[in-house]
């Protein structure tokens, strides 16, 4: 094989309107893409620097350029699972190993997995935290999808789902609370939910206090979200959790996210794949991910101004595979 060359690079996308959760606003996707070239073939990975996990756009962006000596050197896909820790910079670097494994083999990285060949699937659309009628307003003009994400994690939950249920009274709803609620409040919150038919509830309390979800009933199911990491991080979530949303960055790759698939499954956990704000080539991996899932939220490009050449084909509520001339 030909020495292979590293390059990393910063993008920004900007956000059609504002994206709001719990823990602040933004008005602009920031990516780093790490491209791996073996003078033939390239390929390509893109991940989103996590806040909330301490990741910056310059460290992370360091962190895949260090890697560029051990890489010329031969570090391959599995090795680099052990090289780095799981994080948005293994996860570009990860998924650019897999793209270029792909294109130097002629073949689909789902072939390559020992997979069928990925189908469309049903994917969330988020309404951002706001006021109960702004929501509603979103809500409504979303109403025609068949799912709909609701961000929550603030005083007034009640009154916004509600509101989000009136104005789209067919569609499916989730909420992510994004560790915005307490344990005072869990109780109403959750209530409000089930009274809205609500069918799954991420992360209502913060990582830190979340071993109140072990005893207090569920009505309806709760996903671990920012309490899940990488496969090591799952027993814990046994007893508190009925689901885990895997999300790639958090992972560290699409290597190590079927890892957590397969063993949150042996654990009994229902499957959720989850994505950060950015374009479809941060979404084209996790679409394998995606075919095992019951839950699908991979709407990050539908949340841009505009998206990458090539990028993922959205009809309505489905979401279809990448083309091999975006990934895989």
């Amino acid at each position: 094989m030909n020495r292979l060359a590293l390059s990393a690079r910063v993008e920004r996308w900007p956000i059609a309107g504002t994206f709001s959760i719990s823990r602040g606003a933004k008005t602009e996707a920031v990516v780093v893409v790490a491209e791996l070239a073996d003078g033939t073939h390239r390929g390509r990975g893109e991940c989103v620097p996590y806040a909330r996990y301490g990741e910056t756009v310059d460290g992370v962006t360091a962190a895949i350029e260090a890697m560029r000596a051990e890489i010329g050197r031969g570090l391959d896909r599995e090795r680099l699972q052990s090289a780095m820790v799981p994080g948005a910079a293994r996860n570009a670097l990860d998924c650019a190993f897999w793209d270029l494994e792909a294109k130097s083999a002629g073949r689909p990285v789902h072939e390559l997995l020992g997979m069928h060949a990925p189908q469309p699937v049903t994917t969330a659309y988020t309404i951002s935290l706001a006021t109960p009628d702004a929501m509603a307003r979103a809500a409504a003009a979303a109403g025609e999808r068949a799912l709909l994400k609701i961000k929550l994690g603030a005083p007034g939950d009640p009154a916004r789902i509600a509101a989000v249920r009136r104005a789209a009274p067919r569609a499916e709803l989730i909420v992510d609370a994004n560790e915005g609620w307490r344990e005072s409040d869990l109780a109403t919150n959750l209530a409000a939910c089930a009274e809205a038919a609500v069918t799954l509830i991420e992360q209502p309390l913060p990582a830190e206090h979340d071993d109140a979800l072990a005893h207090i009933a569920h009505p309806l199911p709760i996903c671990a979200d920012e309490s899940a990491h990488a496969s090591a991080s799952l027993r814990a979530l046994v007893g508190k959790y009925d689901a885990v949303n895997i999300k790639l960055d958090k992972a560290g790759g699409l290597t190590e996210a079927f890892a957590m698939a397969r063993e949150a499954e042996r654990l009994g956990l229902t499957l959720m794949v989850g994505c950060m704000v950015a374009t479809s080539l941060a979404m084209a991996p996790a679409m394998l991910l995606a075919q095992r899932a019951r839950v699908v939220d991979l709407d990050g490009p539908l949340l841009l101004a505009r998206d990458r050449p090539d990028g993922l084909r959205y009809e309505d509520s489905r979401v279809h595979p990448a083309v091999p001339a975006l990934w895989g």
